[in-house]
């Protein structure tokens, strides 16, 4: 309704009066914690290098502390590296992770009267990108964008992280380009807002146009592990793969997979009982 967001220009919209934002740091805490007290244990700094069915057991090469881990059942949901850890253990080669990074602007703290609450877009159908957004964080911060760049690393945060391992593997990879070649001018054009932040925001007065690039400044970025297949399509659906028995992997879990957590977890846990025979 334009009462709630006087400074929005647009044509007509919906209004969601219950949508809310969390802080999801907290919750992925929050959710690590139920785990430990019903007698899990959370082992980081564990990098999975191989998973081997040896007979009834299935065993995991470890790089860290440990160097081995022997389990009965394995489920893997490894984001950014979920094909690699797939294919380790004898998974289908598709799809393969395309990483993208989105980088936000912010609202200067004395701009921040400029938006009520999360103000989405209609998305375009042809990509699963949100399109630029504003959304109010916990601590009061406002950001805006975020664009969709190619990125150089799958844990490639700014231009300058560069993983020549990864950059090969995109490089080879004929699903890239067959996304690629014919959407170029969209690719150039978010590359171009990258580097050029006037770009970036014309997007966002689209939506408001009393914003002004003295109003806003670099914000965060986040890495999109985005599932393509080797004939250029985007993967938008969930997708899970079973290299052998008393194994799952999840390959794809897109957005709103973080506000649909425990919906998704109840839909990975019919998975592996149906697939562990449990």
């Amino acid at each position: 309704k334009q009462w709630y967001q006087r400074r929005v220009a647009i044509t007509a919209g919906i209004h969601s009066p219950n949508t809310g934002i969390v802080d999801w740091k907290r919750v992925a805490c929050a959710y690590g914690d139920d785990f430990e007290k019903g007698g899990g244990t959370i082992l980081t700094q564990h990098e999975v290098t191989k998973i081997k069915d040896v007979g009834r057991e299935l065993r995991l090469d470890i790089k860290g502390p440990s160097s081995r881990i022997i389990a009965k059942h394995v489920i893997t949901c490894a984001g950014l590296h979920s094909d690699r850890v797939a294919q380790s253990a004898g998974g289908k080669t598709s799809p393969a992770i395309v990483p993208f990074r989105g980088e936000y602007l912010e609202l200067r703290a004395d701009k921040r009267y400029l938006v009520n609450g999360n103000i989405y877009p209609v998305p375009n159908p042809k990509f699963p990108f949100l399109g630029v957004h504003f959304t109010p964080r916990m601590d009061g911060a406002i950001w805006a964008g975020p664009n969709a760049v190619l990125a150089g690393a799958r844990e490639g945060y700014s231009w300058g992280d560069i993983n020549p391992k990864d950059l090969v593997e995109m490089a080879t990879f004929s699903g890239l380009w067959k996304l690629a070649l014919p959407n170029l001018s969209y690719g150039l054009k978010e590359i171009a807002k990258s580097a050029l932040l006037p770009l970036q925001i014309a997007d966002l007065q689209r939506f408001i146009p009393a914003i002004s690039a003295a109003d806003l400044v670099r914000g965060n970025t986040g890495v999109r592990a985005m599932a393509m297949a080797s004939d250029g399509s985007l993967v938008d659906d969930f997708t899970f793969d079973q290299s052998c028995h008393g194994m799952l992997h999840v390959r794809n879990a897109p957005s709103p997979a973080a506000t649909s957590s425990l919906a998704i977890a109840d839909l990975v846990v019919e998975r592996a009982a149906e697939q562990f025979g449990l």
